[in-house]
């Protein structure tokens, strides 16, 4: 969903997160995550790591910013769109 159209207070499905379209959401499925409040606490690298491991495969890192988009959001931040995350990705990961 558009991060202008979430609504916090209408979070039942991955898709009322910022970001998250069917497609998304099947990768997050496809991680275990079935839910919205499933994703407090979770590191989105970890994540993402995952998501590599089970397609094989190196999936584009705007995901990465995608997880870090909906973690976020789910420890309280506002909306964002997933490029808002995109420097802080690539600090990161440099400075692993």
């Amino acid at each position: 969903m558009h991060p202008n159209k979430v609504d916090r207070n209408h979070l039942n499905h991955l898709t009322d997160l910022p970001n998250i379209g069917k497609a998304c959401a099947a990768d997050l499925q496809l991680l275990g995550t079935t839910t919205p409040t499933q994703l407090i606490g979770v590191d989105p690298y970890q994540l993402f790591a995952r998501l590599c491991e089970l397609t094989s495969s190196q999936i584009d890192p705007c995901m990465l910013d995608t997880f870090i988009s909906i973690t976020r959001f789910m420890a309280g931040e506002d909306p964002q769109p997933w490029w808002a995350y995109t420097s802080e990705r690539k600090q990161v990961l440099l400075d692993q």
